[in-house]
């Protein structure tokens, strides 16, 4: 007999959550046609609104995480590690082992990248949209090396996310160090002016508040505190060799 479970589950995602939806009802229908993991989604509470709550934001993550882990060519265990620490810390184990099994399903898929990152775009506000970026770059660096692949879609999803260049280049900055970095962190040229770059810590200091991701739980405010400290040390490390008081 046919298994129809993956596409009805798909069927159902792209009525009620566009691309990102219809990615994640696929996934879930497959895993109920093999009968291995029973994950019940529900449907839309009445008077639904799609804005991207912490549900969404999983979602989000899985569909993304799919897509950078297979960037390079291969999986490796330092990156799945990477992603089921933060499953566990920002989900919870019980619903992190529902999520991991749907992230296997996504392996297996093409991505409509653009689509899902417009969705994303669309959806989820500028805060929410750079801790997501913060964390595929925490996958893609998860082995120590960033490589030139998992960079070309880390950019590419950035601009579809609609992230600035300067911002891309500064979440890029934290994680790929080159000589300008601590500039490039704050968003000013090398060039930039004493009193522009007290300015541009301040922004910087505001943009990257735990407080602004607080809806997103617990381990998503801890990772938006660690880079708050690095605008910091950045910040720091620009006045030591400027000799700013």
């Amino acid at each position: 007999m046919m298994k129809f479970g993956k596409w009805i589950g798909g069927g159902l995602g792209w009525v009620l959550g566009g691309p990102i939806g219809a990615l994640a009802g696929f996934a879930l229908g497959s895993l109920l046609d093999n009968a291995e993991v029973t994950v019940s989604t529900g449907g839309p509470e009445p008077g639904y609104n799609p804005q991207t709550a912490r549900g969404d934001f999983a979602v989000s993550l899985l569909v993304l995480t799919s897509a950078i882990m297979k960037a390079d060519g291969k999986v490796v265990k330092s990156e799945l590690d990477y992603v089921k620490r933060f499953l566990v810390n920002q989900f919870g184990e019980a619903q992190a082992a529902k999520l991991l099994p749907v992230l296997k399903e996504l392996m297996d898929r093409d991505v409509p990248l653009r689509d899902v990152c417009m969705q994303i775009r669309q959806y989820m506000p500028e805060a929410q949209r750079l801790q997501l970026m913060h964390y595929l770059f925490g996958i893609a660096n998860a082995d120590g090396v960033l490589h030139a692949s998992e960079l070309q879609l880390l950019e590419e999803m950035a601009g579809y996310m609609g992230i600035s260049n300067a911002d891309y280049a500064s979440v890029k900055a934290m994680y790929y160090r080159d000589v300008d970095g601590d500039y490039k962190i704050l968003e000013v040229s090398a060039s930039a002016t004493e009193e522009e770059i007290k300015k541009a810590y301040r922004r910087m200091a505001v943009k990257y508040h735990p407080d602004k991701v607080a809806d997103l739980g617990e381990e998503a405010q801890r990772a938006a505190k660690e880079e708050f400290q690095k605008v910091q040390e950045a910040y720091e490390n620009i006045k030591k060799q400027r000799g700013i008081k």
